[in-house]
């Protein structure tokens, strides 16, 4: 796996590499183009945000982006999938924040599922603004939704 760190200047190039090959995949009902033409906001957004990288050997194997206590997205490199690091990304998180947020399509299962089994439950359901597709708001809370029993189990 690798430790998690601070995001560096260096790390954007493998960052936003790995946020859109990871969107590519795991949304393939959502139209190439719109991941395509959010790059560069996401880029800048990306440069004020509190960002976390898996790395291991100096290589990024994936990583999360936290406004405050909302994850706008953890990614994790195609390769590196179902090895932990989804799990490894999401605890720093948990260890820097009592509560946290996100959003997930509801037509992403894997997703759904990696966040259940790592304590969240589903808050509310909505429509994306702005693909229109339907996502669901999670949220845990620290104590609340603890799931440490699943250990074994892998993203």
């Amino acid at each position: 796996m690798g430790t998690v760190r601070e995001m560096l200047p260096g790390d954007i190039d493998a960052v936003m590499r790995i946020w859109l090959e990871a969107n590519l995949s795991a949304h393939s009902f959502v139209p190439e183009e719109y991941w395509r033409s959010n790059l560069e906001s996401v880029r800048e957004a990306i440069a004020s945000a509190e960002v976390y990288v898996a790395d291991s050997g100096g290589r990024v194997l994936g990583f999360i982006g936290l406004d405050g206590g909302y994850i706008a997205g953890i990614f994790v490199s195609p390769e590196s999938r179902g090895r932990g690091v989804g799990r490894q990304l999401l605890e720093r998180a948990k260890a820097r924040h009592a509560r946290l947020e996100l959003q997930v399509y509801a037509e992403n299962p894997r997703a759904r599922r990696f966040y259940e089994r790592e304590g969240f439950s589903v808050l509310s359901e909505g429509a994306d603004s702005g693909t229109g597709r339907a996502e669901l708001v999670m949220a845990w809370a620290r104590g609340e939704g603890d799931n440490d029993g699943n250990r074994a189990e892998r993203q």
